[in-house]
This record gives C-alpha cells, sequence and structure tokens, in this order.
C-alpha cells in the first residue's frame, strides 16, 4: 500500500492501493493501442488537445495546489506557481511544436548524385515510460508528458510513492481535457516493478528524474534492452559571487535559490562561492535575507518556506550537516554553536560557513535548507572550485562584466550557466546535466526530440 503523509502535521491523508499485475497488463496494452491512434493524428489535433490541458490546470490549478501542499508540503503559493508552469508549458509547445517537428530538406543533389530530395522527419518512438520523484511533482512529470505527448508518444508515469494523488491528478488532467483513453496514465508501482516495464517490448524508452543511484539503475537496465533513456540527476550547483558583482541582488538570489521549496531542488545554489574580497558583505547580506524566510504551515499565505517532505530527508540533511561540522565548518544562521534546529521535518535554513573541499556539504548533494559558503582567492580559483564536483547540472555567476561572463561561463562544467539570474528550468531552453547530473536534455527544441526517429528519407531521381 502507498500512503500519503502530510510532512507538516504529519497525519495520514489517504492510502493507494497498488496496481496488480493483472492491472499493469491492462495500462500496458491500452497505451500500446493508444499510441496507434495518437500518433496517426495531425500534428494540429495533438496540440490542440494539449492547449486543452493547458487552460484544465488553470481552471482547476486551486485544487491542485493544495494537493500539492498536503502530500509533499512546499508553500500553497510555491504550489500555485507550480501548476501555472505547466499550463503555460501547455501553450508554449502548442505554439511551437509545429517549427520544432518540422521536416527539414537536405540538399542531397548539388554533385549531380542519384537524390532527387532528401528529409529528415521527426517521428514518436511509442510508449515511454517516465520514473519521477516527490519535489515537483507536477512538474517534473508534465514537463516529460507535454512535449513528449505533442510528439505523438504516448505516456506511463511511475511517481514516487508519497505523492500518488498527485500522480492520479495528473491523469485525470489529461483524461478530463479529453484525450484519448491511454495516452496518459499513471501506475502505482514501486521500485520493484520497474525493471519489468523497463524490458517490456511495449514500453520503448525511459526517461527519470531522481538520483544517481537510481539512474544508473534505470540506465543499466534499459541499455540492457537497446532502449533510449533520458537521467535528469542531482546536482551540488555552484553560484559564483565575482568582486565585481551586484552583491544586494547576487545574495537575494542566493538565498531564494537555495531555500525555494525548502531546499528541495536539484537546481537550488548549494554552494556559494564568493571572492575573498567581498566575503564578508555578502555573507552579511545573505544572514539578513535567511532572517526574513517565515516558517510554518505552508497552506498559510504568510508562510514562505514549509517542511521537507519526509522524515528520512530531514534526518539525511541533518547528518550532512554533523559531518560537515565535524570538519571543521562553521554554523553562522539556523542554529547555535554545533546544533541545528528542526522539528519533525521542519528544518529551520542554515548557513555554513568555512566549508571545503572533502566535507559532506561540498562533496554531496544536500537536499534540504543547507547553504554553504566557500571562499575564492580569485575568479580562478572560483571556477575551480565550483569545477570541483562530481555533479554538473546548472550553475549561477554573478559578475558585472558581461565580456568576463561570457569567458567564465563556458569553463564552467554544467548544463546550464545563468549570469547575474536565478538557476531555473525554462521550456524555452534546454535543460539538463552532465557528469553525474546525467545525459539528455528536457524542454525546448531538444527536448521534443529526445524521444524521436530521427529519420531519413533519401528519394531518389526517376530513372
Amino acid at each position: 500500500m502507498f500512503t500519503s503523509i502530510n510532512p507538516y502535521t504529519q497525519k495520514k491523508l489517504k492510502t493507494y492501493r497498488p496496481d496488480s499485475s493483472a492491472g499493469i497488463e491492462r495500462k500496458l496494452k491500452q497505451a500500446d493501442r493508444a499510441f496507434a491512434d495518437w500518433s496517426a493524428l495531425s500534428l494540429s489535433d495533438r496540440t490542440a488537445s494539449l492547449r486543452k490541458v493547458g487552460d484544465y490546470l488553470k481552471t482547476n490549478k486551486q485544487r491542485y495546489a493544495e494537493l500539492i501542499t498536503a502530500e509533499m508540503g512546499k508553500t500553497l503559493q510555491e504550489a500555485l506557481g507550480e501548476v501555472e508552469k505547466c499550463a503555460t508549458t501547455c501553450t508554449f509547445y502548442a505554439d511551437h511544436a509545429e517549427a520544432y517537428l518540422a521536416d527539414q530538406s537536405i540538399e542531397s543533389d548539388s554533385d549531380g548524385g542519384p537524390a532527387a530530395r532528401s528529409v529528415i522527419t521527426y517521428q514518436p518512438l511509442g510508449p515511454v515510460l517516465a520514473i519521477m520523484p516527490w519535489n515537483f511533482p507536477f512538474w517534473q512529470a508534465m514537463r516529460f508528458a507535454i512535449p513528449g505527448l505533442i510528439a505523438g508518444n504516448v505516456g506511463l508515469l511511475k511517481h514516487a510513492p508519497n505523492v500518488m494523488g498527485c500522480a492520479l491528478a495528473i491523469e485525470e488532467s489529461f483524461r478530463e481535457s479529453g484525450l484519448p483513453k491511454g495516452v496518459f496514465q499513471s501506475l502505482l508501482v514501486d521500485v520493484p516493478v520497474v525493471e519489468t516495464l523497463l524490458k517490456d517490448r511495449r514500453v520503448k524508452a525511459a526517461t527519470l528524474t531522481g538520483s544517481g543511484r537510481a539512474g544508473a539503475s534505470m540506465a543499466a537496465i534499459a541499455g540492457s534492452q537497446i532502449k533510449k533513456s533520458v537521467l535528469e540527476l542531482g546536482g551540488s550547483d555552484a553560484l559564483i559571487v565575482l568582486a565585481d558583482a551586484d552583491l544586494e541582488k547576487a545574495a537575494e538570489t542566493a538565498v531564494k535559490s537555495r531555500m525555494q521549496n525548502a531546499g528541495q531542488s536539484c537546481i537550488a545554489a548549494k554552494r556559494f562561492i564568493i571572492e575573498k574580497s567581498v566575503k564578508k558583505q555578502f555573507t552579511e547580506l545573505v544572514q539578513h535575507h535567511i532572517a526574513q524566510i517565515k516558517q510554518g504551515d505552508p497552506m498559510d499565505e504568510a508562510t514562505t518556506m514549509g517542511p521537507m517532505a519526509r522524515l528520512d530527508l530531514a534526518d539525511n540533511i541533518e547528518r550532512q550537516f554533523r559531518e560537515t561540522i565535524t570538519k571543521g565548518a562553521k554554523l553562522i544562521a539556523g542554529g547555535s554553536g554545533t546544533t541545528l534546529h528542526r522539528e519533525g521535518c521542519n528544518v529551520q535554513p542554515m548557513l555554513l560557513d568555512h566549508v571545503k573541499p572533502g566535507m559532506a556539504a561540498f562533496d554531496e548533494e544536500t537536499f534540504g535548507p543547507l547553504a554553504v559558503l566557500i571562499e575564492a582567492k580569485d575568479e580562478a580559483d572560483a571556477i575551480r572550485l565550483a569545477n570541483q564536483s562530481d555533479f554538473g547540472l546548472g550553475s549561477a555567476l554573478w559578475t558585472e562584466d558581461l565580456d568576463k561572463a561570457a569567458r567564465l561561463s563556458r569553463q564552467i562544467q554544467a548544463g546550464s550557466v545563468f549570469v547575474n539570474g536565478l538557476m531555473r528550468s525554462d521550456a524555452r531552453v534546454p535543460f539538463g546535466g552532465i557528469k553525474t547530473s546525467g545525459f539528455g536534455r528536457e524542454l525546448s527544441e531538444a527536448g521534443i526530440k529526445e524521444f524521436t526517429n530521427v529519420k531519413t528519407i533519401w528519394v531518389e531521381k526517376a530513372s
């Protein structure tokens, strides 16, 4: 059984019965049948359907946001923003899919060769399995589903066990918007069933957002079946602040990035790397902004940070805190001495100074409200420290010298570098990482083409 527990109150919300073997088989058959019909529709028909999904999400955003907040604890305002982002992404892809998926004509007869014309087409693969996490329960699933379905694929969602209500609500949004049965289905299954699903001939590809361990396991199984996979894994993103940066804006954005969603974001700025000459001033500004965070009931509009999603997650961030303190870091916000302030899933935002390589808060992904300060001698040292990580998802760079920013951003080993702004996912640009942060891309033109057959059609001249 799957049980949803409110992380703020620790009260049980609802219990969900897992799909039986027969139920899973029915859903796989439905997906297989639905793909044949859905992929045969015109692109304009599919985009029209996704516009309806966007409208449905807007109409029901309050109800869905309350469900998100109840199941995983983010503030209601954050949850509303998440649903709205899903809705606008439906519109974005409906507006741009025709251009993204248009046939490309290739000049192939200029040398007197035999081709009358050559065309590259982008055709769907079939049912795609999406293994998604709890921290952005709607957005993570929708940023796969929206472009994937418009491209002509159908979706099978294996969601995290603590947000099964959200999984069923996402399926509802497609069904109630009029999409054919089987085009998008949620599977109420746990991890052991995933291998069976990946090995099923009807599942043509898979995408996973989650931990490195889960990604490695899924990719190994998919690889053994010669199936395409996309991985969006963890991050230990660096926010680099150079001496000529706008320190006030950089500090405000750093705290927002690190502490949104109670610090449970793969692209949060987890390591603040600051040039020595401005570190003291930047630290004071960060402390000020952390002090403004108001914790409490996530349903209360005055609350700006809710609880962490589960007790085991709060236990892990406390472990990383203690191990980092033991190696010489200093707690300067969120507790006293060597003790953090925590009550169940409610963990007070923390700031650690004197963090260095070899400490847990530098080397590991910290998934909770823990920010760390790392001193760099100069810009070259800052880049070195940023790249001294197994992760490579996203980074931020703060400097008023945009020529310098253009040069340094190319030296940062990450899938994205945001200059003087908040690192985020955006439907207009590719999203994904390198190193142990994964491979493949979501969103933008790159994302909609990930699960397509890039097919060459070569037409010979008539004899």
